[in-house]
């Protein structure tokens, strides 16, 4: 069990997640994102299996098979894309991706964003989080319109950087709200 570790990383994570959502104006989402890592499910699944370099939640997987933290996160934060599935009438009642509110998808791109920073440290580049987004296989559930938007946001945080995406995002994305 690596406690400290594990406290450093989600605190890290939680900082930076704030710094973002703050410079776009989700004060609120910024100060309560992913509060759900510091309760028991999570925090001693994660103290567990704790690596440093990435989510605890990847071990977990491969001693058990699932991820007990990782089906009780996604089920209380609405950043991930998988908190929006649900069955959906047409196509016989199949489980299908909703399209996620714009204020989520910003709030998404701030945690990839804080991730990519948190795990990769000084090897961290703008274009990690594309990537990450780019190589991971569990997209099937995510809405097409809602797939579009965080590709191309995290194809902006790669070619023009952090900053310029945080502005377009304030400036453009919520702006309607």
């Amino acid at each position: 069990m690596n406690w400290f570790g594990h406290l450093h990383t989600i605190n890290k994570h939680h900082r930076l997640v704030r710094k973002y959502c703050f410079k776009i104006g989700l004060y609120r989402q910024g100060l309560f994102h992913d509060m759900s890592k510091y309760s028991p499910t999570e925090f001693l699944a994660g103290s567990k299996y704790y690596l440093g370099y990435k989510s605890p939640n990847f071990a977990e997987r491969n001693d058990i098979g699932y991820s007990t933290a990782w089906m009780h996160h996604k089920g209380r934060n609405k950043h991930h894309f998988e908190y929006w599935t649900d069955y959906i009438s047409e196509g016989g009642g199949k489980m299908a991706g909703v399209r996620m509110p714009d204020r989520y998808v910003a709030e998404m791109i701030c945690d990839r964003m804080a991730a990519s920073r948190t795990y990769n440290k000084d090897k961290y580049t703008t274009a990690a989080p594309f990537e990450y987004f780019e190589n991971s296989k569990d997209r099937q559930l995510m809405h097409p319109d809602t797939e579009r938007l965080v590709y191309g946001l995290l194809l902006m945080v790669k070619e023009q950087g952090e900053d310029a995406t945080l502005s377009y995002i304030k400036k453009s994305l919520l702006k309607k709200q």
